[in-house]
């Protein structure tokens, strides 16, 4: 529901030419940044990885559950806490109105000089976390549960498709939080992995993050 209000105030502000329903730029960029970020993170990969895995996985598998309960747990209780995290983002000081790519050097200093990238990099950080540990169960329940009628090529196309999800985040997930990471010391401990100055490359973080 926040996504989606996201997505009708840019509508509204893109409705007709010259409206000033949203009073400034930067606060677009905001919304934009927020509501990329929000679909992503918090609406689209939760529902078709997290939630049908869930649901679909153990039927069918042939299991009760997933061969990890707790860590299930650990995944689905790092989600909301991401989620506060990054609403928190949207009202900490002027907001990220970076792009959902958070480019630097559009994401460090002078141009975003408050606190809100960083509480939105922990946002990332937690929300990966989750994706990472899910992923796991994914991979191992797939690998290790399965009755032998439903192991191997006799498997549900459904289940190898997560399988190979889940081995992609696995590969994925971290590469996105060094990246981030690197922003997060560039930002507050004077590093300079993206900045031209000191010997870095701001092209090296678009590698970093598409891959």
């Amino acid at each position: 529901l926040f996504g989606a209000s996201l997505s009708l105030m840019i509508r509204m502000q893109l409705g007709h030419p010259g409206a000033v329903f949203l009073k400034s730029d930067w606060f677009y960029n905001v919304v934009v940044t927020t509501h990329a970020l929000m679909m992503i993170f918090f609406a689209v990969m939760p529902i078709l990885i997290g939630a049908f895995g869930n649901w679909l996985i153990p039927l069918l598998v042939g299991g009760k559950d997933m061969i990890y309960p707790r860590m299930n747990n650990l995944s689905y209780w790092l989600s909301p806490n991401a989620l506060y995290l990054l609403m928190l983002s949207f009202s900490t000081d002027k907001g990220v109105g970076a792009g959902w790519t958070i480019y630097p050097p559009l994401s460090v200093y002078p141009y975003h000089s408050g606190p809100s990238m960083d509480v939105l990099i922990v946002s990332l950080h937690l929300a990966g976390l989750s994706s990472l540990v899910g992923a796991i169960n994914f991979a191992s329940t797939n690998k290790n549960m399965p009755v032998l009628e439903m192991k191997g090529e006799r498997a549900e196309l459904y289940v190898l498709s997560i399988s190979v999800t889940a081995v992609l985040l696995i590969i994925s997930i971290p590469v996105l939080g060094g990246g981030i990471t690197m922003i997060l010391f560039d930002r507050n401990f004077n590093t300079t992995f993206f900045d031209p100055a000191g010997g870095g490359d701001p092209v090296l973080f678009q590698h970093l993050f598409w891959f």
